[in-house]
């Protein structure tokens, strides 16, 4: 008799979401799943959405946002600084402060408020969106925002405007002409020094023009109401000692200056958390890092015979990243002479439009998956490329390769999503070929939303000049 051989099990959800990297907290991908059909779909508690039909109501390309990610990202880290606040005895405060430069848009910043985040803005016109939801009483006057960025006369009338109303405006100082233009203002300020220290992370500048030098800093002795010293080391820092290296160097010089400012009280320590991009390696535990910033801020000051400062951060993609996800359909493949393993995969956006972040030292790898067909065996190595009609539009995982399912007969309709697309694409992105921005889409409380639509041609040809009313 003739043994049967035993089928093949098809593998698990489970399996699939592992060979995805879903479903991972250290690579930020906890809330994605895949369905029993091969869908991915994306959970909030019991709530449950599937990409696929927001694709099949809303097209492409499409970016969706998860502001529950984000309420939990913010609430995670303030939680955790409080815990250990309250564990080692120190007596300062935490506050963190959203980075609006990192998204603008509405849904994002409001999110965050909601969340007891304060602000951080860098120009006259992201302040302007604080008078705006303060005029519109969005938020409470105990909000604070911390001010970047070189300050115009405009930048600084607005921040005296707002002072004037009753809200905490703290301008920070960057160089002798500002400390000039503020030495009248009646509100707290802020100092930026530019450490001399160095990192192991993406700032490879050799020459920094931000903030003043430690030296130079030193000489200049009382500066009016100063509460903060504030320095910014560098972006997507991987290791704790990227954050502990530079808050011990920042100490004495903020004993120094309390010396002769004793309003001072608070250590701003700027943005640099690192984002898993490619979720290929494991990046430092973020509660480990605030354990040993607690650690670190409590033993300097009692070294140094000093009150124990406020602590601020201010994280910006870290937060806004891993809550929004980018949707392209795939409009046709090409094989690639010399790469024989390899094909082109045409998608209905633009890594020059959508995804401007694709050629920058920091974010140069995404995350790819598509959003059906997960469940798929036959893989195919792909190379993608953008709808402009330039070379550099392509995305080549620097050489490599983004795996992703075959097109065949039975798969003829696939969708890319690009994961970790919250923060700075849709301000840096632009309508080359004159493309269309995607649509918006926020999902909550098991709820879809359109929140910004697709641009039309119509829209796009107001925003060159074309009215109608050219003959």
């Amino acid at each position: 008799m003739v043994k049967k051989k035993p089928k093949k099990r098809k593998k698990s959800t489970k399996n699939w979401r592992n060979f995805w990297r879903l479903g991972m907290d250290e690579f930020n991908t906890q809330y994605f799943d895949v369905s029993q059909n091969g869908d991915l779909v994306v959970k909030e508690g019991h709530y449950q959405y599937n990409i696929m039909d927001i694709v099949r109501k809303y097209g492409t390309s499409t970016e969706v946002f998860f502001p529950y990610i984000l309420e939990n990202r913010v609430r995670d880290l303030m939680e955790f600084f409080n815990a250990y606040i309250k564990i080692l005895n120190y007596k300062g405060k935490f506050f963190y402060h959203y980075v609006m430069k990192s998204n603008q848009n509405r849904d994002f910043v409001l999110t965050a408020i909601a969340e007891g985040a304060n602000i951080e803005v860098s120009s006259a016109n992201e302040l302007f969106l604080v008078k705006r939801m303060l005029e519109q009483d969005k938020f409470n006057r105990k909000l604070r925002v911390t001010c970047n960025g070189p300050k115009t006369n405009q930048y600084i009338s607005l921040i005296e405007e707002l002072r004037d109303k009753g809200l905490i405006v703290i301008p920070i100082i960057e160089n002798a002409e500002e400390l000039e233009k503020l030495k009248k203002f009646r509100g707290e300020v802020g100092v930026r020094v530019n450490l001399d220290v160095k990192v192991d992370s993406h700032w490879d500048k050799k020459y920094n023009h931000f903030g003043f030098d430690e030296v130079e800093l030193l000489k200049i002795g009382k500066i009016r109401n100063l509460s903060m010293l504030h320095y910014h080391i560098s972006t997507q820092n991987e290791k704790i000692e990227g954050f502990i290296k530079p808050l011990k160097r920042a100490f004495p010089l903020y004993a120094k200056l309390k010396e002769t400012n004793p309003n001072l009280d608070t250590i701003n320590f700027g943005g640099g958390m690192a984002v898993p991009y490619e979720k290929r390696k494991k990046l430092l535990s973020v509660k480990n890092l605030v354990s040993q910033m607690i650690k670190t801020a409590k033993k300097e000051s009692e070294r140094l015979g000093i009150k124990h400062p406020n602590l601020v951060c201010e994280w910006g993609s870290y937060f806004t990243a891993p809550s929004q996800i980018s949707i392209f359909k795939v409009l046709g493949e090409k094989h690639i002479a010399k790469k024989a393993d390899t094909k082109w995969y045409f998608i209905d956006g633009s890594f020059i439009c959508n995804l401007t972040d694709t050629w920058s030292v920091v974010r140069r790898k995404w995350h790819f998956t598509s959003a059906n067909h997960l469940n798929t065996k036959r893989l195919q190595k792909v190379w993608l490329a953008g709808s402009t009609c330039d070379a550099d539009d392509r995305y080549t995982a620097s050489g490599n390769y983004v795996l992703l399912p075959k097109l065949t007969e039975d798969i003829s309709d696939l969708y890319v999503v690009a994961f970790d697309t919250g923060s700075y694409q849709y301000t840096l992105s632009n309508n080359h070929c004159l493309l269309s921005k995607p649509a918006m889409i926020v999902c909550q409380n098991g709820e879809i939303k359109l929140s910004r639509k697709r641009q039309t041609a119509d829209d796009l040809g107001k925003i060159f000049g074309w009215n109608g009313d050219h003959k």
